[in-house]
């Protein structure tokens, strides 16, 4: 723990109600317990000496690393490789259920696959982003670290008549131990959050059962998957990681199961992402149906449907939606600092909550509406209390549409009429008289349709810079708003358009950089904030997308193929790349893995378009 390691350096276990990154060299330097959005109790990502971590490495001072995932699973295998033998530590958490639970255990086993090999063990919990203090109790079968609110439990996996593979077990508030095996023995560690009853032996049997089961539900879950075109791998990881990134109990997506890492290492764009945003868990409507998950999706509707009904009548000056919650829908979101810790690479201030929670962002209500049209699409209804709750919300919208607001980017320099709010607002008119017409359902048919049209005009009119011969990011501006990318995505331009293909060169010319897309010129477009930022994941896998729809197909297919050589080992994406080529922001991103599927199904279909016309 002297240095920190690259954000790109970890790979993710879950069990859908929390999540844990897991390094390279085998530390768990993240992780929050019970869920994704509670305190952490590993939190050495963001600060080495006072954040806990739990590590696993050789007691051999030399070593060599590799990392991997056991084939269509979420099971992470990090090797490590000496002149005395090969080893293994094989981290998962089996999957919890639908049911909320304080029950979470992160299963660590242990093997030795050639020669010997001693590994030594610290786990050095910090309850509550370390602010909370704790004891540790040690028994001759396993240990308990003991907090006020929560009790981490330490299963030894041990048979009765190896206990001399356990080296000295020592500890005052943490827990140190090694571990000896050799070629062909497997051992391990069960760490269990709220367990219901004393530390206990754990017998190989029991342990490799435990395996055998979450191998069954990563392989059964991912065989649903009806994708079978190019980049089958990476789309693949990408449903798993998303999948890792969802709350069952509810439905939800986080944003990123991380907080506070820095989108400029030193800067103070820090943000805490995990929560589920509406923006970000709509468009995983479109990914997980467009690969066959149907369930998912269903569960995010139900959870969109409740968001909407519970605030109707009481919008107050943000809307009938927030743009963001916490994974059990509710909404408070406090943001505040943790003084005590230093930050990833010393990046400080560390944010948990988030403010910009508060925020008006119009861009939500077109795609809410557009991800329920595009479930309704795929036979997934809405019920009547959804119909009138969704009747309520555009009410709304009709009259506050026309209003500056914050933007998808969630700016903090000051609201503005940007252009892709207007638009998505646009959306939301036309997909809700979509789904009235094909339902006779009861709707403002002659109101809804005079806005969608006004919508259109004024975009038309305002949104358009006659001088750049491009959209631009808001009204009164000549900056260039990648988040226009989706443009043609939603229908409000064709992608031949010679209005759309001219701001398509434009951005090519001032977002772009070797394939890589930055959101926007900070500078000349001040947000609020100090510093800068590296280009963005979402951003140029959206520019992927907006090339295939305009034909563009040779380009758009080397520029994806060039973005996925940025994913690290695992196939993983942050949310943004600096000009080294480092991953940087909060790890990983949903939105990310989300457009990364959205751009390959959108070019494979494009690609074989043209290959079956000849092309």
């Amino acid at each position: 723990m002297d240095e920190y390691p690259l954000i790109e350096n970890h790979g993710l276990i879950g069990d859908l109600q929390t999540a844990a990154l897991v390094t390279t060299d085998g530390t768990i330097d993240w992780f929050c317990c019970p869920r994704f959005d509670s305190a952490s109790v590993f939190g050495a990502l963001l600060d080495r000496e006072r954040g806990g971590h739990f590590t696993v490495r050789p007691a051999h001072t030399m070593y060599a690393t590799k990392q991997l995932y056991l084939p269509d699973t979420a099971i992470l295998v990090t090797r490590f490789m000496t002149e005395a033998g090969a080893g293994e530590v094989v981290d998962f958490m089996p999957v919890t259920g639908q049911t909320a639970t304080p029950r979470h255990r992160l299963v660590r086993m242990l093997r030795c696959v050639r020669g010997t090999m001693t590994f030594e063990v610290d786990i050095a919990p910090r309850f509550d982003y370390g602010r909370k203090p704790h004891e540790l109790h040690i028994t001759e079968h396993g240990a308990v670290f003991a907090s006020e609110g929560l009790e981490l439990t330490v299963h030894p996996v041990r048979e009765p008549e190896d206990e001399r593979l356990v080296n000295t077990l020592t500890g005052d508030r943490d827990l140190h131990f090694s571990l000896t095996l050799q070629a062909g023995q497997h051992r391990g560690v069960v760490l269990e959050s709220s367990a219901d009853g004393p530390p206990h032996e754990i017998r190989l049997a029991q342990f490799e059962e435990l395996f055998d089961d979450t191998v069954r539900y990563w392989r059964s879950w991912l065989g649903q998957s009806r994708y079978s075109g190019r980049w089958r791998e990476a789309v693949e990881r990408s449903a798993v990681t998303l999948k890792l990134m969802t709350y069952a109990p509810s439905g939800a997506l986080v944003a990123a199961p991380t907080a506070g890492l820095p989108e400029q290492v030193g800067g103070e764009r820090n943000w805490d992402y995990r929560f589920a945003w509406i923006r970000d868990s709509s468009f995983s409507v479109y990914a997980l149906l467009g690969l066959g998950f149907k369930e998912e999706a269903t569960a995010f509707i139900g959870w969109l449907r409740d968001r909407v009904h519970e605030r109707v009548g009481s919008e107050g000056d943000t809307g009938p939606l927030n743009i963001m919650y916490r994974v059990d829908g509710s909404s408070d979101l406090v943001e505040e600092t943790l003084e005590h810790w230093e930050g990833y690479q010393c990046s400080a201030p560390v944010r948990i909550g988030n403010g910009a929670a508060n925020q008006l962002q119009l861009d939500i209500y077109g795609e809410a509406l557009d991800s329920i049209y595009f479930a309704h699409q795929h036979g997934i209804q809405l019920d009547n209390r959804g119909w009138t709750s969704l009747h309520t919300l555009l009410d709304w919208l009709v009259d506050n549409w026309d209003q500056p607001e914050e933007g998808i980017w969630e700016t903090r320099g000051g609201r503005n009429d940007f252009t892709y709010g207007r638009v998505m607002s646009w959306v939301a008119f036309d997909r809700a008289l979509r789904l009235a017409t094909a339902h006779g359902r009861p709707a403002a048919h002659g109101r809804w349709t005079t806005e969608r049209d006004g919508l259109y005009g004024q975009i038309l009119a305002k949104g358009w810079d006659p001088k750049r011969q491009a959209f631009v990011q808001h009204y009164g501006s000549d900056v260039l708003d990648s988040s226009l990318l989706r443009m043609p995505t939603v229908g409000f331009v064709t992608p031949d358009d010679p209005m759309w293909t001219s701001t398509l060169e434009a951005m090519d010319r001032e977002l772009v950089t070797d394939s890589l897309v930055y959101r926007y010129n900070p500078e000349a477009s001040p947000d609020g904030l100090r510093g800068s930022e590296g280009t963005f994941s979402l951003c140029t896998f959206m520019y992927v997308d907006a090339l295939a729809r305009a034909g563009r197909l040779d380009q758009a297919r080397l520029v994806l193929e060039k973005m996925m050589t940025y994913a690290n080992h695992l196939g993983l994406y942050s949310e943004e790349i600096d000009l080294t080529g480092r991953q940087l922001g909060n790890f990983p991103q949903a939105f990310t893995h989300l457009a990364q599927i959205d751009a390959a199904i959108t070019l494979d279909a494009a690609l074989n378009r043209r290959s079956h016309d000849g092309g």
